[in-house]
């Protein structure tokens, strides 16, 4: 396996995974997600060139994608109450269906943490939807911890 920054070479296997992530988000709040891509093609086009949007492929000895991880570089500057910490934003991680197990996820995990270290960041984040149990126990078997949590009251 290799991770490696995204391509467009890499769109149609890129889109089949937003595909898989939109249905998880889709089956578990209806309410809030319609089925649908997240990105259309030239907004993928646009992220993958953007360096301030990195994101990683990882891929099988024949170059074909088997997970994902978008990314965000966040940092605000002179805030009136946050600090100046730059942090990575995992906006989206996502290893196809049948090859999870194989820890794909987690070598793009560790990439992502150690490309931040590198870029000089303080932290990594990320949002987890509270109906996706399977990505909230993986998360916090790589360590994460809760950070904030978002509420809701539904009218």
């Amino acid at each position: 396996m290799n991770i490696r920054r995204a391509t467009m070479k890499d769109i149609r296997e890129v889109k089949e995974l937003l595909d898989q992530v939109d249905m998880v988000h889709h089956v578990g709040r209806p309410d809030l997600f319609k089925i649908g891509r997240k990105y259309t093609d030239e907004q993928l086009e646009e992220i993958f060139a953007d360096d301030t949007r990195p994101v990683f492929a990882a891929v099988d000895d024949d170059d074909k994608v088997m997970g994902y991880a978008f990314c965000i570089f966040k940092q605000y500057i002179n805030d009136n109450v946050l600090t100046d910490i730059k942090t990575l934003y995992i906006d989206d991680l996502c290893v196809y269906e049948h090859l999870r197990g194989q820890h794909i996820g987690k070598a793009l995990y560790e990439y992502v943490l150690a490309f931040a270290s590198e870029n000089g960041c303080y932290n990594v984040t990320l949002n987890v939807w509270t109906e996706n149990k399977s990505a909230r126990k993986f998360y916090e078997s790589m360590g994460m911890k809760v950070q904030k949590m978002g509420m809701e009251t539904i009218l």
